[in-house]
């Protein structure tokens, strides 16, 4: 099973962070991260999470994104704007296929959520695999930061992993392996880690499902044993 993780990004309204907690505990999740956050047991926050407090009081505080998402296998950012113009952005109704495809595949999930203002920086959302955003009908007015955890977390609540015996072959580490050949054969022949076409490469390497995983790792093992 999958591990998910909520994690909020210098959020500045104490409010914001109890009414999040709440979104999660009515959900059925209970791991909440914090990065440089504002009073998160302050009564504001107590008040809005409304029989949540434990969430609040379970939440682990980071200094920043990066120390928050070191152990995550999987990184999903949440956006409202469009940054970059070769990354595919995904709407959160087709989070959950993107999931299920290679569930057997990831033992951890982040899914990262920036501030009331000016959601995720640029850098932050390139340590992200993959972005998505909530599709709406209107510019204006946008959804707070609440109201974007609640549609995540009710999305994410509706998913239903294969709970199947994983076959031995299948190792809960088969995705960051992957990753780690990939990165590796780029550089052998030629492509440098911050070139358009290396990130690229492994953004569209993070929807992959399992059974194109298998094939990749096939394929990585072929090219290695030649290099």
């Amino acid at each position: 099973m999958i591990d998910f993780h909520f994690i909020l990004v210098e959020p500045a309204v104490p409010e914001n962070i109890g009414a999040a907690a709440r979104a999660l505990k009515t959900m059925g999740f209970s791991s909440l991260r914090l990065v440089n956050p504002a009073n998160h047991l302050a009564d504001e926050a107590r008040w809005l999470a409304h029989a949540s407090n434990d969430i609040l009081e379970n939440a682990h505080v980071f200094p920043s994104l990066k120390e928050a998402v070191k152990d995550m296998d999987w990184i999903i950012g949440t956006t409202a704007k469009k940054r970059k113009v070769n990354q595919d952005y995904y709407p959160v109704n087709k989070l959950n296929d993107l999931i299920k495809a290679k569930s057997s595949s990831i033992k951890s999930l982040a899914i990262v959520f920036g501030r009331e203002e000016s959601g995720l920086t640029n850098e932050e959302l390139s340590l992200c695999h993959t972005v998505t955003s909530v599709p709406m009908k209107t510019k204006y007015p946008s959804l707070n930061l609440a109201q974007s955890v609640m549609i995540y977390a009710y999305t994410l609540s509706m998913i239903e992993l294969d709970n199947k015996k994983i076959d031995e072959e299948i190792n809960p580490n088969e995705f960051n392996t992957l990753k780690n050949k990939v990165e590796i054969i780029l550089t052998e022949i030629g492509f440098k880690s911050d070139s358009s076409i290396y990130n690229r490469i492994m953004e569209r390497l993070n929807i992959l499902g399992e059974t194109d995983i298998h094939l990749l790792h096939s394929v990585c093992n072929k090219l290695s044993e030649k290099c």
